[in-house]
C-alpha cells in the first residue's frame, strides 16, 4: 500500500511529518488505517516539550527513537483493519484501538489490536488507553461506601477518573480546576460540586464534608503545586494519590507536622501495574474489558474539545502546549 504519514518529535517543540512504509501483514499481523488519534495532555505534552529524561527507556514497542530525540510518540490510534496476513481471524473493516504513534497505517501483531465493542463510535475508542489509567486509578483508590474523593485536574484522565468514583459510590466527589472552561466541562457530564484551587480550596472541602475534609485525593493535573493541595485537603489516616507524572519537573511537598501527626499516606497510581492486593483476581486484560465496557456509559464525545487534521499537527501542539485550559481532548483525524 502507500506509504503512510507519521508524527515524530524532531526536538523540543519541534514537529514534523514524515514518510514510512507500511509493510505487507505477515503471519499474525494486520494493517491498519487510522481513523482518529488523541494527544495525551500528560506523558506525551512532557515528551513534546523536552521534559523526560533522555536516557528513560520507551515503554511501548510500537514507539520510535528516544526521549531524547528524535522521537515518534503516542499511544491513543483507533482505525479500521484493511489487510490481514495468514492465520490471523480478525476480519477486514473491524474498528479497532491500538496503542500506536501517530500515524496514518501501519502494520502490528494482532496481539496489539483491540476491538472495539459493537456500537461504539471509532472517535469514542481513542479515550481506551486514558479509561484503562482511570480504571486502574480507581483500583488503587479503593474507595468505600460514602467516602469523599477530591480529584484535582479536570483534563482527560482527571475528569474520567471522577466519573468513575461517582460509579462505584463513593459518597462525593469534588473535582478542583484552576480553569472555568474545564470546570463548567465537568458539570456538563454531571460532576458537582466542581471548585477552583486556591487559598478558600481547604475551607471549602471542609464545608462540603461536614468539616471531616476528604477520605482520598487524586492529584491528575501535572502541576507539582496540587499535589500539596492534595495532601492539605486530606482527613487524618487519608491517602493521596500521585497519578501525574511530573518528569523532570521539581515537585517539594511540605512533610512536617500535619503529614505525620495525622499519618498521611502519599503513593503513586500507574497504569502498568495492578495493586498487588488484586492480582489473583484482575489482570491488566480484565481491567481492559472494564475500560471497553465503559465505552458505552460515559459521556466521551462531549469531551472532545478539538478536532485537527495530521498536516495541522504543529498547531494542534501549540494550542494544548500553549492553551491547556481550552483543550478537554484533542484529536487528530485522518
Amino acid at each position: 500500500m502507500p506509504d503512510a504519514t507519521a508524527l515524530w518529535f524532531a526536538g523540543p517543540r519541534e514537529v514534523e511529518l514524515r514518510s514510512e512504509a507500511v509493510p505487507e501483514p505477515q503471519q499474525g499481523e494486520v494493517t491498519v488505517q487510522t481513523l482518529y488519534s488523541a494527544i495525551s495532555q500528560g506523558t506525551e505534552l512532557l515528551a513534546y516539550r523536552g521534559q523526560i529524561a533522555a536516557s528513560l527507556p520507551l515503554d511501548l514497542p510500537s514507539l520510535r527513537g528516544s526521549f531524547g530525540f528524535p522521537l515518534k510518540y503516542g499511544y491513543a490510534c483507533v482505525g479500521r483493519v484493511v489487510r490481514a496476513g495468514p492465520g490471523v481471524r480478525l476480519e477486514p473493516g473491524t474498528t479497532v484501538f491500538v496503542l500506536h504513534p501517530h500515524q496514518s497505517a501501519f502494520t502490528i501483531p494482532v496481539a496489539s489490536a483491540v476491538p472495539l465493542p459493537a456500537g461504539v463510535p471509532a472517535l469514542a475508542g481513542v479515550f481506551t488507553a486514558n479509561l484503562d489509567t482511570a480504571v486502574n486509578v480507581v483500583l488503587d483508590a479503593a474507595p468505600r461506601l460514602g467516602e469523599t474523593a477530591v480529584v484535582f485536574g479536570l483534563g482527560t484522565v482527571g475528569l474520567l477518573v471522577a466519573l468513575l468514583l461517582q460509579h462505584v459510590g463513593a459518597g462525593c466527589v469534588i473535582g478542583v480546576d484552576p480553569a472555568t472552561s474545564r470546570r463548567e466541562a465537568a458539570q456538563r457530564t454531571g460532576l458537582e460540586p466542581v471548585l477552583a484551587p486556591g487559598p478558600e480550596l481547604r475551607a471549602g472541602v471542609r464545608e462540603l464534608t461536614d468539616g471531616r475534609l476528604a477520605d482520598i485525593t487524586i492529584e491528575a493535573s501535572g502541576v507539582p503545586d496540587a499535589l500539596q493541595l492534595a495532601l492539605d485537603c486530606l482527613a487524618d489516616e487519608g491517602t493521596a494519590l500521585a497519578v501525574s507524572w511530573y518528569g523532570t519537573k521539581p515537585v517539594q511537598l511540605a512533610l512536617g507536622e500535619r503529614f505525620h501527626r495525622g499519618r498521611l499516606r502519599l503513593r503513586s497510581s500507574q497504569v502498568g501495574q495492578i495493586d498487588p492486593a488484586l492480582r489473583g483476581r484482575w489482570d491488566r486484560e480484565r481491567r481492559l474489558a472494564v475500560a471497553l465496557t465503559l465505552l458505552r456509559r460515559l459521556p466521551l464525545l462531549e469531551m472532545v474539545s478539538h478536532r485537527f487534521p495530521l498536516s495541522q499537527a504543529a498547531e494542534a501542539y501549540q494550542l494544548v502546549d500553549q492553551s491547556p485550559p481550552a483543550c478537554q481532548q484533542v484529536v487528530f483525524e485522518y
